[in-house]
């Protein structure tokens, strides 16, 4: 079986100036468990400086942030959305980026790939970033 890599996806320069430029980062699927990744992620985010807004079905408040149900529902300007979702609801939190119009970036985390979901949101002129992680990409870099 033939290993399929991501076809779309940005370059250590421009993560670097994804990061520059973002001030505000939607997680979608931020787990209010501290032993989940996207809550580990969004600890560390917090630490360097990065606002967290929490998408999740349920909760009202996960690590000091109010919870919103939708990427949709957030009445501020999102920078990145940093998706923890399983790889079919890519799609779907993509063209939601699309039609709010003011997001810059989509990142699908370490193990997310989805490739049709990518082309559409770079063909709106969204920055996208698949298969990594923000957190070990941002240490790393900076």
């Amino acid at each position: 079986m033939e290993c399929e890599f991501p076809t779309v996806n940005s370059k250590s320069e421009e993560i670097i100036e994804i990061f520059k430029n973002t001030k505000t980062i939607a997680i979608a699927g931020l787990s209010p468990d501290s032993s989940k990744a996207s809550n580990m992620v969004a600890v560390y985010l917090q630490s360097v400086g990065f606002k967290i807004v929490p998408i999740y079905p349920k909760e009202d408040v996960i690590l000091g942030e109010k919870v919103y149900r939708t990427l949709s529902e957030i009445p501020f300007k999102i920078d990145m959305v940093d998706i923890f979702r399983k790889p079919d609801a890519i799609a779907q939190i993509v063209d939601e980026a699309i039609k709010i119009g003011n997001i810059d970036t989509v990142w699908f985390q370490l193990g997310l790939v989805n490739n049709e979901a990518a082309a559409i949101a770079k063909a709106a002129g969204l920055k996208v970033v698949q298969n990594k992680c923000t957190k070990i990409e941002h240490r790393n870099l900076f």
